[in-house]
């Protein structure tokens, strides 16, 4: 083979490289909360529409933990979650070498529901819900009477995330006292879908999942009052409810997390732009709670400053209001 041609066709497999490494580059993979999930698909319809880009983008829902799994893998660009990442999370990632920039994108109340035809529980407290779910009430049977006398002996059945869920995690430290402590034999799944179901076919249902579910939902399914444990007030999860703090202690902020190697690349750093700039919008439109307008710029400016780590310790955190989120991530 003369020089020329030897010349050529190694130009040609050099093409072939660096065409395939675009290709792979083009793609922004996302996985993580179900919760996070309807704003993230909001957001990426968007783009997609706005910018007419070429860039594919998929968005998986493993559950919270099951995204951090993947992001700390390396494996996906963005992790969408429902809780700020875990000590064990956040050394798995640096064992491997992954940096991430921590991004609030709004706020969720997480909402305890009933089958509509449930006319007797209007409000429940902590302690009710604690008795049903906790790990000591594994394999037993509970009545809607037995936590409450005036309530009838309808027997209860359950449902709720899976345990890579940011959800129930969150609610099990809100309501259990600890992380992840749950009794394991109700119905679980990383599909709120399959929860609203189940919900609308189980008389004796008690599920939980995210407010914006219950919002997509209304009628199918009926969201109780949780009695607020500081003020002793019974609370509706709501927008404003959540808003103005006073529905607690269900109610949590929401994240997405990036890897900084992949805030590099332009796609990523156009996509997570205009993540942020429209995030307001669109939390609102698929039911979640914006932050304050005036808090986007200053996330907008914490991505661009390529702010690395988290503003929390590694341990779950229960009843954040949104300015207290807000004051620890701006001082950051």
């Amino acid at each position: 083979m003369n020089k020329k041609r030897v010349v050529a066709l190694v130009g040609a497999i050099l093409s072939i490289g660096v065409a395939a490494e675009l290709k792979a580059q083009s793609l922004i993979k996302i996985d993580g909360s179900s919760t996070v999930y309807p704003i993230t698909e909001a957001v990426v319809e968007e783009f997609q529409k706005a910018k007419k880009s070429a860039v594919r983008i998929t968005v998986g829902i493993s559950g919270t933990g099951g995204g951090f799994k993947k992001f700390c893998r390396g494996e996906i660009d963005i992790s969408d979650a429902s809780r700020p990442i875990l000590k064990k999370e956040m050394e798995e990632c640096a064992k491997n070498g992954i940096k991430f920039i921590e991004l609030p994108i709004s706020y969720d109340g997480l909402a305890v529901v009933v089958n509509p035809k449930n006319n007797w529980a209007k409000c429940m407290t902590v302690e009710q819900l604690k008795k049903v779910w906790e790990p000591s009430a594994q394999g037993k049977k509970f009545t809607w009477k037995e936590l409450d006398p005036s309530w009838p002996n309808v027997e209860i059945k359950l449902c709720g995330p899976g345990s890579d869920s940011g959800t129930f995690d969150y609610f099990t430290e809100a309501i259990v006292g600890k992380a992840k402590a749950s009794r394991g034999d109700y119905l679980a799944s990383e599909d709120d879908n399959v929860l609203v179901q189940f919900a609308t076919r189980e008389r004796g249902a008690i599920c939980y999942f995210g407010l914006a579910y219950v919002e997509e939902n209304k009628g199918k399914i009926k969201a109780v009052q949780i009695k607020n444990p500081k003020t002793g007030e019974c609370v509706a999860p709501s927008l404003e409810t959540v808003k103005n703090g006073k529905y607690q202690p269900l109610s949590r902020p929401l994240f997405i997390y990036v890897n900084a190697k992949s805030a590099e690349r332009p796609e990523v750093k156009e996509f997570v732009e205009f993540y942020i700039k429209n995030a307001e919008r669109l939390s609102k439109a698929v039911g979640y709670i914006p932050l304050p307008s005036k808090a986007y710029p200053e996330i907008l400016k914490r991505f661009e400053q390529r702010k690395l780590g988290t503003v929390f310790g590694g341990e779950p955190e229960v009843g954040l209001t949104i300015d207290e989120l807000l004051k620890r991530e701006l001082k950051h």
